[in-house]
C-alpha cells in the first residue's frame, strides 16, 4: 500500500488540508479541502482569545476550555473522514505535517489577554494544538515545520531537487484548479517533508 501524508495550514477556526503521495513520478494530490475547527453554534469559538479578552479571568478560562474541547472534537471528526477517504483510495496514512509559527512559549493567560499581538499568537497556537490533540486521538504521527524555515527544510530534505519540487507544487494548481493559494502550497510542502523524513528520527518530533 502506498504511503500518503496530510499537510495542514491552520487559521482561526479552520484549516487548509492537502493529502499527498509522492514517488518517482511526482506528487499526487489525494484529498484537498477546507476543514472546520470551531463549533458554529458556540459564541466566540472562531476567535476564542479575542472573545475571552472581554471576559473576567474565570469566564475567560472557562470559555477557552470549552472552545478547546469543541475544536478538538471538530478536528478529530474532520481528520477521521480524511483518513477514510485516503484509505478508501488505497493509501496508508503515514502522518501529518503541520505548519507552525516561531514556537516561542506563551505567557500566562492574563498577559496574553492584555496584548493584541499575543492574542493573535495564542489563537494560532490554539488551533494548532487542536490538530495535535486530534492526531494523538486518532494515532496519527505528526511533525511540525516552522513556516519561516520551509525553504531551508526543503533544501535539507530534498537537496538539489528542492527547487524542482517547489515548482512542481506551484504548478499542481493548473490541473487541480482553485483553490491553490499559498495555504494549499505550504500544506503540500509540509506533507512532502513528512514523507521525505518519515524514516528519520526527526519525523517523530512534535
Amino acid at each position: 500500500m502506498k504511503r500518503a501524508a496530510i499537510g495542514m495550514q491552520t487559521h482561526s477556526g479552520w484549516g487548509a488540508l492537502v493529502a499527498v503521495s509522492r514517488d518517482a513520478g511526482g506528487i499526487e494530490v489525494i484529498v484537498r479541502k477546507r476543514i472546520a475547527f470551531s463549533d458554529p453554534d458556540l459564541l466566540g469559538a472562531v476567535q476564542p482569545f479575542h472573545f475571552a479578552e472581554k471576559l473576567n479571568a474565570s469566564e475567560a478560562a472557562n470559555h477557552l476550555k470549552t472552545c478547546a474541547e469543541a475544536s478538538e472534537r471538530f478536528a478529530s471528526m474532520a481528520l477521521r473522514q480524511v483518513v477514510r477517504e485516503i484509505e478508501g483510495r488505497g493509501y496508508r496514512v503515514a502522518g501529518c505535517g503541520l505548519l507552525t509559527a516561531s514556537g516561542r512559549p506563551l505567557p500566562a493567560l492574563a498577559e496574553i489577554l492584555a496584548s493584541h499581538a499575543l492574542i493573535h499568537a495564542a489563537e494560532g497556537e490554539f488551533f494548532r494544538d487542536a490538530v495535535r490533540r486530534a492526531c494523538d486521538q486518532l494515532q496519527i504521527r505528526i511533525c511540525g515545520y516552522r513556516q519561516k524555515d520551509l525553504s531551508a527544510q526543503a533544501k535539507s530534505a530534498f537537496g538539489a531537487a528542492a527547487p524542482r519540487i517547489r515548482i512542481e507544487i506551484e504548478n499542481l494548481g493548473r490541473a487541480l484548479g482553485p483553490p491553490w493559494t499559498s495555504d494549499q502550497k505550504t500544506a503540500t510542502l509540509a506533507a512532502c517533508l513528512f514523507l521525505a523524513g518519515e524514516r528519520k528520527p526527526s519525523a517523530r518530533r512534535r
